[in-house]
């Protein structure tokens, strides 16, 4: 089986476009570099709201792409393939079983895994697996723990002779390429040095994601949130350190708070700017209120619990998903990045709605502030 594949920026796997091809909002057709072959790509949590909207892109992206929908619940998985059509099955696959999952890769081309959250994992599962079937690997992951011990696999993937991509959701996948864009253009003016950079982001309810950024955010709330500071790495409590944040049209001031997300440590690694942190906000605002009383009544033993965050997520999940009727799904990411001349840069993506459309509103500003 060949593994030549070049990733699609939007996640599909592709070798050219036609201009002239049908388009999904507004992105061309994608058409497969050998049309006689049966590409195959698994998506992992293909049941859920992130994995069931990667699969549905895809398959608009790439009809002739076969789709695997890989998931535990077999009701849900043959719903979303009577959705997606002929080119499409479910594969009951739980990714805590190394032998299902290497069964489940050793016939497609590609795995995207988007079965989280990626809180809390002991171990890179489907990373691993993939590697040892030789299978092209993409995930979403927005845990700092997980990117880096994925990251820590890079040479087993290269000796694997696989493409392997981790973080590459919406956070921190497109903010860590505003920030590498913002830093790039900033160093190439030669009028300053990079010197502070503060991730802001906003979801109105679960932006979408249901409850797995349900869950996500309350296993966050059990992790002491690192920061870096002209230099050097700092140590906060989750949920503290509010900002108020102005998102542009449409959204506006938004109050965020400190959480301890993935790419805070690789801006700073990779990007070598010596001062920055991230920050998250919800509405309605007493979302955050809850969410800040939260870190203040369970111990971080409990809310990195699983089985226990779970449960809470079980609990308060029909509640959100009601209000989310109200808030609606709009979802903006800020970056902010101050030189040593004074000069400042701020970069916004917005999106009012990401589980139907995946096209951002996007701005770039610059000032002298």
């Amino acid at each position: 089986m060949a593994r030549a594949l070049l990733l699609h920026p939007y996640g599909a796997t592709v070798r050219a476009s036609s201009s002239t091809a049908k388009s999904y909002d507004g992105v061309p057709e994608v058409k497969l570099s050998d049309p006689t072959r049966n590409y195959r790509v698994l998506v992992l949590g293909g049941t859920g709201r992130v994995g069931g909207s990667t699969a549905t892109a895809l398959s608009k992206l790439c009809p002739k792409l076969r789709i695997v929908v890989g998931g535990r619940n077999r009701e849900k998985g043959e719903a979303m393939v009577a959705k997606l059509g002929e080119n499409s099955e479910f594969a009951q696959v739980d990714i805590n079983d190394a032998k299902m999952l290497e069964t489940s890769l050793r016939d497609v081309d590609l795995v995207v895994h988007a079965a989280g959250p990626f809180q809390q994992a002991p171990r890179c599962t489907v990373l691993e697996a993939a590697i040892k079937t030789k299978t092209a690997y993409l995930d979403v992951c927005d845990d700092t723990s997980y990117a880096f011990r994925a990251k820590s696999l890079e040479a087993e993937a290269v000796a694997a002779n696989i493409p392997a991509i981790t973080t590459a959701g919406i956070y921190p996948g497109v903010s860590n390429v505003m920030a590498a864009e913002m830093v790039t253009a900033a160093r190439s003016e030669d009028k300053g040095k990079p010197e502070k950079l503060r991730f802001s982001y906003y979801t109105a309810g679960t932006g979408g994601a249901g409850p797995t950024i349900l869950a996500t955010s309350f296993l966050l709330l059990g992790e002491e949130v690192i920061a870096y500071k002209q230099g050097e790495k700092v140590k906060l409590r989750p949920y503290s350190g509010m900002i108020n944040v102005d998102f542009g049209k449409g959204i506006r001031k938004r109050d965020v708070y400190l959480l301890n997300l993935p790419e805070v440590r690789s801006t700073h690694e990779v990007l070598e700017v010596p001062t920055v942190s991230a920050r998250f906000g919800t509405a309605p605002f007493f979302w955050n209120w809850g969410m800040e009383i939260m870190t203040k009544v369970l111990s971080p033993e409990v809310l990195r619990d699983r089985t226990k965050v779970q449960q809470m997520v079980e609990l308060f999940d029909p509640v959100v998903r009601a209000m989310d009727g109200f808030s609606g799904e709009r979802v903006s990411m800020r970056v902010d990045l101050e030189c040593s001349d004074g000069r400042s840069t701020v970069g916004i993506y917005s999106h009012k709605k990401l589980s139907s459309r995946w096209c951002f509103n996007r701005r770039f500003c610059s000032s002298n502030a």
